[in-house]
């Protein structure tokens, strides 16, 4: 088995609705979805299927499966000092992703070297896809919940095959995490996507050309085998008890 082998995964995930957006710009009133998904709603998925703090998972490529179609409805969001209010989000409407992702053992983790054992996640994290994910899976935010399941990616027709090349300009890429960066801050990334007939292939967090802002200081959460972690020989005794 390659290297790339050991640590990848695709699958296709879909649902009715999607709601990709600036995390910035969620505090309250109007949304509207980008029309592909982020960079960061995209990693929270895979993260769903499976994660532990010692790897960090790295988005490859998506594929854009159905044509981009829109719907507004009227929502009613809880309010912070409570009760609802009304609001009018625009979704993405029957969508269909394929997904590439690979994970790379987190190096800013030195505490969990012990937990880095080769091969042995990219089979936990396959039986987890295969069962559909180990947490609930939501395209972008909880009211649109989806589905995953293992498939090859670039097989099957997609509406966007021959679309040609089409641009986005400046959109949310995904958060710089302290515990994933080796600081003690969190940035927001920007980037600008470029679609080419239905694909795109997303820079890496860690690129020059990245556009950062940043947020907020954040600490780093402290984990530990025998403590609030799993150690991935425990993992996989328990993955394989389950039917």
């Amino acid at each position: 088995m390659s290297d790339s082998q050991r640590n990848s995964i695709e699958f296709k995930v879909w649902a009715r609705h999607a709601l990709f957006t600036d995390p910035l710009t969620k505090i309250g009133g109007e949304k509207c979805s980008y029309h592909v998904p982020t960079y960061e709603a995209l990693k929270g998925i895979t993260k769903s299927i499976y994660w532990k703090p010692t790897l960090v998972w790295v988005i490859d490529e998506v594929r854009v499966m159905k044509r981009i179609r829109t719907q507004t409805k009227g929502t009613k969001p809880l309010e912070f000092s409570g009760g609802n209010s009304l609001a009018i989000y625009t979704f993405l409407a029957d969508v269909e992703y394929q997904v590439r992702a690979h994970f790379e053992w987190n190096e800013h983790r030195p505490d969990l070297q012990g937990d880095q054992v080769d091969g042995k996640h990219h089979t936990i994290a396959q039986r987890m896809l295969d069962r559909g994910g180990r947490q609930d899976i939501f395209l972008g935010t909880r009211d649109c919940q989806g589905y995953v399941e293992a498939c090859e990616f670039g097989t099957g027709d997609g509406a966007l095959d021959d679309a040609g090349e089409l641009s986005f300009g400046v959109m949310f890429h995904g958060f710089d995490y302290p515990d994933e960066t080796g600081t003690g801050e969190m940035h927001a990334r920007f980037w600008k996507p470029t679609m080419v007939n239905g694909r795109i292939r997303f820079d890496r967090p860690d690129s020059a050309l990245m556009i950062r802002k940043f947020v907020r200081t954040m600490n780093v959460k402290p984990f530990g085998t025998g403590k609030n972690l799993m150690s991935v020989a425990e993992e996989a005794a328990q993955v394989g008890d389950l039917s």
